[in-house]
């Protein structure tokens, strides 16, 4: 049965990818997005525009339909504005919500905090009581690998703690997923929070390493390699996270019977609450991805060695045995596919 479905953050890496996957099964789509200047607005308008919403035609806080895809509609909107949330939730009675929305990047919160409180914290806030007040049958939202923090236990578990986080982009995080299960237990609002694992793959955000080594190879620039290159991520491909997404929105959580206080599951609850890693289960140095860009490109990179930054960690691992267990789904894209394929759509888009 087809589903009505809000998507925010539609003119972002994953909800662009997200919201084209959803239309093509037949849902409904209404995506939002406050299209921000956190990076270049001329990428968030490029994925706007290949799912048929024209600049031209954007007015915040007014609905305008894609001329390619007769059920999908866009907004220009923040989910700050409580007024205008709440009447387009109340409008269209949708079945599941996909908040992609977020101020995301770990070193931006360095400098400039005050965002990720309005979006992460304000706007979430928001999100919650809209989705409490008209009947959301499953809400869906993105946390990040970053919450883990100083836990060194690896693979990082959905089941270990996560008290110690390094950033304030990962403390808004888990204030997410902590506010959604209050939401889950006062209300039987069913929510599931998705620990997205360094997701890369073409249309990827500009801040992140791919597009960042990419871009300063090509121009014959040094790049900025941390920790010396003592650094591990499990980097995802575009497409895996959209798959266990869209698996994740059609399974709403139960609640489990027999979680219990007094040795309490942080990824799971009584109420209708759980928390699940997407990544790809095998990280890579950092090293051996530049080869495989360097490859790629048929270009060698100039290399500036640096130590580790503030708020980053030096490894993060996805353990996706609850994925596998629930779900039946395991992201599997080899990293050299996943390069290539960013590569190819790079140089495309910039005409290089």
């Amino acid at each position: 049965m087809a589903l009505r479905i809000l998507v925010t953050g539609t003119a972002g890496f994953i909800g662009f990818y997200l919201a084209q996957k959803l239309i093509a099964r037949g849902d409904e789509v209404i995506g939002l997005d406050s299209i921000n200047d956190y990076y270049d607005v001329r990428l968030k308008h490029g994925r706007l525009t290949e799912t048929g919403i024209e600049q031209s035609h954007i007015t915040y806080g007014k609905l305008v339909q894609s001329h390619k895809y007769p059920n999908y509609k866009f907004i220009q909107l923040t989910l700050e504005d409580r007024e205008k949330l709440t009447e387009i939730f109340e409008q269209y009675e949708f079945d599941a919500v996909c908040s992609l929305a977020a101020q995301a990047g770990v070193r931006y919160s360095l400098t400039n905090p005050y965002a990720y409180v309005e979006s992460n914290i304000v706007g979430w806030m928001n999100m919650l009581e809209a989705c409490r007040h008209n009947n959301i049958k499953h809400l869906v939202y993105a946390s990040s690998s970053s919450v883990y923090g100083l836990n060194e236990e690896m693979p990082f578990s959905t089941h270990h703690n996560i008290d110690h986080p390094v950033s304030l982009y990962a403390a808004s995080k888990k204030s997410n997923e902590l506010m959604a299960h209050t939401y889950s237990h006062l209300y039987e609002l069913p929510t599931t929070g998705l620990r997205f694992f360094t997701v890369y793959g073409p249309w990827g955000r500009p801040d992140m390493a791919l597009f960042i080594f990419t871009k300063a190879i090509l121009e014959n620039r040094s790049i900025d390699v941390y920790n010396n290159g003592n650094m591990q991520r499990d980097f995802t491909y575009i497409d895996d996270i959209v798959e266990g997404i869209i698996r994740v929105i059609d399974r709403p959580p139960q609640g489990e019977p027999s979680w219990s206080g007094k040795n309490p599951d942080p990824s799971s609850s009584k109420a209708p609450y759980k928390i699940y890693n997407i990544g790809n289960n095998s990280p890579v140095n950092l090293l051996d991805f530049i080869a495989a860009i360097e490859k790629a490109l048929g270009k060698k990179a100039k290399k500036n060695m640096l130590p580790l930054q503030p708020g980053d960690v030096p490894a993060t691992w996805a353990d996706v045995s609850d994925l596998i267990e629930d779900l039946g789904y395991k992201p599997n894209t080899p990293i050299t596919e996943g390069i290539q394929k960013f590569i190819d759509w790079y140089r495309k888009f910039y005409t290089i």
